[in-house]
């Protein structure tokens, strides 16, 4: 088996990120060109984003649908060439911390038993939801709780999106931002 594969990164390795619900995470805020992410991502890796690109019927010109910084952990989705999603990497992204509590790279359930202790202290059907495959989102935080293979285990690897995406969230972000990912 190679080793390199599955190498995942201590807390102590990973940039520290704080998550505001619906707003950003780290230097990252919803709503941002491919430039202004560029721009703010520059300041945290040297690593440049590599983009997909489509071009939509009866236009005439490329938009942006999703980009990655592979070695720094993160995948962006865009929607109208701004940030609609931000995933990352469960091996080697940047620790993401909401309320104190590490969201990246964890056991799947044990961070599922601390959204489900959280959501006793909420309104009943405001925070807890799940998506295809039990795959649990936060609607009060503006994130879902994906996983990543890691050699024989799973991981957390989050996804964030801004408040629009909870009115059809499995159909905001493309069908492989929800897939597990290796």
């Amino acid at each position: 088996m190679f080793e390199g594969w599955w190498h995942v990164l201590p807390d102590e390795e990973r940039r520290m990120w704080v998550l505001e619900p619906f707003v950003g995470v780290g230097p990252l805020r919803f709503g941002m060109t491919p430039d202004e992410v560029a721009d703010a991502i520059s300041e945290v890796t040297a690593e440049c984003e590599r983009c997909r690109r489509s071009c939509p019927a009866g236009a005439s010109v490329h938009t942006v649908e999703e980009g990655w910084y592979r070695e720094f952990g993160l995948r962006l989705y865009y929607r109208g060439e701004r940030l609609a999603g931000v995933a990352v990497d469960a091996l080697c992204g940047p620790q993401v911390l909401a309320d104190g509590t590490a969201l990246v790279g964890r056991v799947p359930s044990v961070l599922e038993q601390w959204m489900l202790d959280r959501a006793e202290t909420r309104p009943p059907c405001t925070e807890l939801a799940y998506m295809r495959a039990g795959v649990p989102s936060c609607e009060s935080l503006g994130v879902t709780i994906n996983v990543q293979r890691e050699g024989d285990r799973l991981l957390t690897r989050p996804i964030f999106h801004p408040a629009e995406a909870l009115d059809g969230l499995p159909r905001w972000l493309p069908p492989e931002a929800w897939a597990i990912h290796d």
